[in-house]
């Protein structure tokens, strides 16, 4: 029999991409949402092969400490991702840095009085990494020793990374004074196919271009979001992973971003224009050979991701072409 193991915010893009590889590997899984009564929300999850046999939903609340306490009670592994992922924010101390940093450290402490919990694996982000103050330019190559700065996120205003940098230093915090085993996985932007029935934050740029949008003068790396689920759960299941994991496949300025949708798709009418009459803003590299090597993890192509994002949409009719 496979262990039991807990998911929190398993609704989620990457969560739920967590939840059904489990469930695929034998895993009984726990699985935590804001209202498991919302069908809206949780729905996909019921519908996963083996969900009716092995998935339990729990209710938990981040900003509740003790409400993860009987989710986790009893499980091997714990997969922590629930944290808000909002680019855009008007009040980013309630709407992303509370939730992010408290809820985490009411996740560990939870984790922290289960005997049963062997190892927790914590959903960061590269906007833990990158932000470090330090220059970026194509021929830098940030890896995992890389921190953010949090002074230089609230200097330059993007709360979500502050949000993320402050919780996973807050996580390592904790876990090390409470003797926890626990693994960072640091994705950067994710895309691909999605499980639920709403767009998120993070493929909502590829949804933009294609409807026409001007392209943003930004880089981001990007991931496929199955490579993150995978990476989850081989950190979780390889006894010799520790510390963190960095994971991208391509990091790219939005204008290349463009132009790999407008080769995919050259019937639709993909803009060629940035929003700002401005220089680009540099690429840079990430080293992902931890991952690689610790975690076996072997990328997919970025032109596979973004056509399983837009075939996805089509799918799900949020664009109609």
């Amino acid at each position: 029999m496979r262990k039991t193991v807990c998911v929190t915010g398993a609704s989620g893009f990457i969560a739920s991409w967590i939840v059904k590889f489990l469930l695929q590997r034998g895993y009984t899984v726990r699985a935590t949402v804001r209202d498991p009564s919302n069908l809206k929300q949780v729905q996909h999850l019921l519908n996963l092969d083996g969900a009716k046999e092995r998935l339990h939903l729990f209710k938990a609340d981040l900003l509740e400490e003790g409400s993860f306490d009987s989710a986790v009670n009893g499980c091997h592994g714990v997969f922590h991702t629930a944290s808000p992922v909002r680019f855009i924010v008007n009040h980013p101390q309630a709407e992303v840095i509370d939730p992010a940093v408290k809820g985490t450290l009411n996740v560990l402490k939870s984790c922290a009085k289960s005997p049963s919990v062997k190892r927790v694996i914590l959903t960061s982000s590269i906007s833990a990494v990158i932000f470090s103050g330090r220059p970026l330019s194509p021929e830098v190559v940030a890896d995992e020793t890389w921190f953010s700065d949090p002074d230089v996120c609230r200097e330059i205003k993007l709360w979500y990374a502050l949000s993320k940098t402050l919780a996973e230093s807050a996580a390592w915090k904790f876990a090390n004074e409470n003797n926890i085993d626990m693994i960072a996985i640091n994705p950067t932007m994710v895309a691909g196919p999605l499980l639920q029935p709403y767009i998120n934050e993070s493929v909502e740029p590829i949804l933009k271009l294609i409807t026409g949008a001007p392209f943003p003068n930004r880089t981001y790396g990007w991931v496929d979001v199955k490579d993150v689920a995978n990476a989850h759960i081989q950190a979780y299941e390889i006894a010799s992973a520790s510390g963190r994991y960095c994971l991208v496949e391509r990091v790219l300025h939005h204008s290349e971003l463009a132009r790999i949708l407008r080769d995919l798709y050259p019937t639709l009418q993909i803009s060629d224009k940035c929003e700002v009459d401005e220089p680009y803003m540099p690429t840079y590299q990430i080293s992902t050979e931890r991952a690689k090597k610790g975690l076996g993890i072997e990328f997919t192509p970025l032109e596979v991701t973004l056509r399983e994002t837009v075939e996805c949409f089509r799918e799900k009719k949020v664009v109609n072409f």
